[in-house]
């Protein structure tokens, strides 16, 4: 992601500030609740400012989280193609990111997640509104089923990462990432498109 390094006069910390405002915003309210004026006022900027250091909501969150990807740079890759193949691009996508030496910033993420609640906030939100649910609208998916499918869809995620990068399991810490891809994406795409369970399909 490029990301905007112009500064205005002022206080050098106010990029600082603004980002520390936002992850609380995130993190208590959620993405969609969170606004930027409310992050302006918090960090004591006007609203203009937050967009002439960030551009959009979703690039705000972005450098809060210090993501290793933009998703909306990673995400149309994976839905270009085959519906039926998307639970596999995915799977390779989220791979190349976390074996790559970007993969660092995520891991670290995931590991005070389990232990932090307040970062484990901000990861779900990451991982609910700007991964998931835009795969998941891109498929059309009944709005009803969006929460149990994009939950389902980060048991395998986040489980992958957990196993293959924080507890290190063998064979799967060390596996090809193609051999991965053939396991984990038919499932992925089961919990994206398949049936769910009566009982839990609303």
């Amino acid at each position: 992601m490029t990301r905007r390094t112009g500064r205005r006069p002022g206080n050098p910390d106010t990029r600082e500030s603004i980002l520390d405002a936002a992850r609380a915003a995130f993190a208590e309210r959620g993405f969609d609740a969170a606004s930027i004026r409310a992050i302006a006022a918090t960090a004591g900027v006007d609203p203009a400012l937050v967009h002439h250091y960030f551009g959009s909501k979703d690039q705000l969150f972005i450098a809060a989280m210090n993501a290793p990807v933009d998703p909306g740079e990673m995400l149309p890759k994976v839905l270009t193609g085959d519906r039926d193949g998307v639970g596999e691009r995915l799977v390779r996508a989220f791979l190349a990111i976390w074996d790559s030496p970007a993969g660092g910033a995520a891991q670290a993420l995931l590991r005070s997640a389990v232990s932090n609640e307040w970062t484990a906030r901000l990861l779900r939100e990451f991982v609910t509104t700007q991964v998931l649910r835009r795969v998941l609208e891109h498929l059309e998916v009944d709005p009803a089923q969006l929460p149990l499918r994009g939950s389902l869809v980060a048991t395998q995620m986040i489980g992958l990462a957990m196993v293959r990068h924080v507890v290190r399991l063998e064979p799967v810490a060390s596996a090809d990432p193609e051999t991965l891809v053939a396991a984990i994406g038919p499932t992925v795409q089961r919990y994206l498109t398949g049936p769910l369970p009566t009982d839990a399909a609303t």
